[in-house]
């Protein structure tokens, strides 16, 4: 076993059960060891209107208070990733959900207060790589969702992409890993009203074009800022695009040194 494919599902795909189903498919077919992540913020703000739980988000990042919590913890290490699990299992993948708890996968600290307060939201401090060598070395699928946990007994919410490449990073020792990052549009757009738009290759001369003419703004700025690090410590290749990028000729975009 030398290539592993690592997979991070989120945006509005989530929601939409006919896309996940789909892309589900696509997934369970891929040959070879392979791990899921997903997010799935969307749902959790959708289940705390219903419960009235507020939620807060500043630049796009949720406030976690102990309410958000154990709201996001029902949502994304229960109904989601069970939900996501089950489906894999139907599609004879033998997928096995796990939190950052799980096997001490992946363990983090909650972000210091500074000039905000993101209460128990947990920065990464360890990817725990003989875990995930060992199921994908007993052909099982590892499904993470982006709950962590410190070690000490709490639960944090930590987002999903840096999750993703985390564990990419990580593996990188050991195989030859891809991380694809899959979201509603088929690639990184040039112009964000035209679907077609795709910019096929992103380097670091070309990102920080992209950046300064704006084109590259709000929630692609940490995604690709992620990418650039995986490449930098290791990760052989990495793409983002839509839920059919798996499918052949489907256009996505690739992200180089």
């Amino acid at each position: 076993m030398d290539k592993v494919q690592l997979v991070k599902i989120g945006g509005n795909i989530i929601e939409n059960p006919e896309l996940v189903a789909d892309f589900l498919k696509d997934f369970a077919a891929l040959k070879g060891p392979k791990i899921l992540v997903h997010g799935g913020g969307k749902e959790a703000t959708a289940l705390a209107k219903k419960m009235g739980v507020e939620v807060s988000l500043v630049d796009g990042r949720r406030i976690t208070d102990a309410a958000n919590l154990e709201l996001i913890t029902m949502v994304y290490a229960g109904k989601l990733n069970k939900s996501i699990v089950a489906q894999l299992q139907s599609l004879s993948c033998n997928a096995v959900g796990i939190t950052g708890a799980d096997g001490n996968a992946y363990t983090a600290k909650k972000r210091a207060v500074q000039e905000l307060d993101y209460g128990f939201v947990g920065d990464l401090t360890q990817i725990n790589t003989d875990f995930f060598k060992n199921l994908l070395l007993q052909n099982n699928c590892p499904v993470c969702c982006a709950v962590s946990h410190d070690g000490q007994g709490q639960l944090l919410n930590t987002n999903a992409d840096t999750i993703a490449a985390a564990i990419a990073v990580a593996l990188s020792e050991h195989f030859e890993v891809v991380l694809t990052y899959c979201f509603e549009k088929n690639g990184v757009l040039e112009t964000l009203q035209d679907e077609n738009s795709v910019i096929p290759i992103i380097d670091s001369k070309t990102y920080g074009e992209l950046k300064s003419k704006g084109i590259i703004a709000e929630g692609m700025l940490p995604k690709l800022h992620n990418c650039f690090e995986a490449l930098e410590q290791g990760v052989q290749e990495i793409r983002i695009g839509g839920p059919k990028i798996f499918s052949e000729n489907n256009p996505f975009t690739k992200i180089q040194k």
